[in-house]
């Protein structure tokens, strides 16, 4: 009995350290979480320059984090162990039904706010178009992916190409995971980012002449930034003016981007529209 109860009462101050945590409005350090859709050691390398722009224009330390996975950083995000964290749309939508965030600034690239998602094949499986995808395998990235999961899903779902009734489903994790197993004909077709695709090829990960792209989507609102709703309103306004302010080229090339711009959560109302489309209920995800 007394086990039990020691093990009730380190629930308890668990749950009670993390309610401390996400109440505190002006963290001493920020955690910051990176969209986990590439290499963990890369992206942290990668953002540095992010992290001492955010250091010093907002006077305090900041730790950059990868989780391991899109649910691992809505869960933290959720029980307030992240202070911002930049989202995929879809991830954002689901960690918004269980969190008090809110968005705060988007990517801005080609000029506009909103990407696209591509859907790639091998070369040598004998797809054509769409109709040939039915009875073959698909490869998503993460399944709270919104470009490498939501948006290609969408896209064969209004083709008339719905997943265990027309082609089989597979999860392989990141983006580029997605691309080398269409590669390597582990799936005949799979589904990601449009930059990601594009950034593959530049760096020569992936051969032209094993994988070609089957289609674009539409456009869909840019990957969020969003934060804690309950961090003071001073910190708050000082983050998002950070981040609309960012004009250093390292890293807006690191993010793939022309800058940033703010943005509420009435943008992603589409990727809503999507899920109910899908027959997602966004709360069991």
């Amino acid at each position: 009995m007394k086990t039990v109860y020691k093990t009730l009462l380190s629930l308890l101050l668990l749950a009670f350290a993390g309610i401390l945590h996400a109440a505190d409005p002006d963290p001493k350090v920020l955690k910051v979480a990176l969209l986990p859709d590439e290499n963990a050691s890369e992206l942290i390398k990668r953002n540095q320059p992010l992290k001492d722009y955010l250091e010093k224009t907002l006077g305090k330390k900041v730790e950059l984090i990868v989780t391991t996975d899109y649910s691992s950083m809505i869960e933290a995000m959720r029980f307030g162990r992240l202070d911002l964290a930049y989202f995929g749309p879809l991830s954002y939508v689901l960690a918004k039904s269980k969190s008090d965030i809110e968005p705060f600034a988007a990517m801005v690239s080609g000029g506009k706010p909103t990407y696209r998602s591509v859907l790639i094949m091998n070369t040598s499986a004998g797809i054509n178009g769409f109709a040939d995808v039915k009875g073959r395998n698909v490869a998503y990235g993460d399944k709270a992916s919104t470009s490498s999961h939501l948006i290609p899903k969408t896209v064969l779902a209004r083709n008339g190409l719905m997943s265990g009734r027309d082609y089989a489903e597979h999860f392989v994790g990141a983006h580029d995971a997605v691309a080398m197993a269409v590669q390597n004909g582990h799936a005949d077709v799979g589904g990601l980012s449009e930059k990601i695709w594009e950034h593959l090829l530049e760096r020569k990960l992936i051969d032209p002449n094993k994988v070609k792209v089957l289609g674009y989507s539409d456009e869909y609102p840019q990957y969020p930034w969003a934060m804690r709703s309950n961090l003071k309103p001073e910190l708050k306004a000082q983050i998002r003016d950070a981040f609309v302010d960012i004009d250093d080229k390292t890293i807006l090339k690191n993010f793939k981007a022309d800058g940033f711009t703010a943005i509420d959560d009435r943008a992603y109302d589409v990727i809503r529209e999507m899920g109910t489309l899908l027959g997602l209920d966004f709360a069991k995800m």
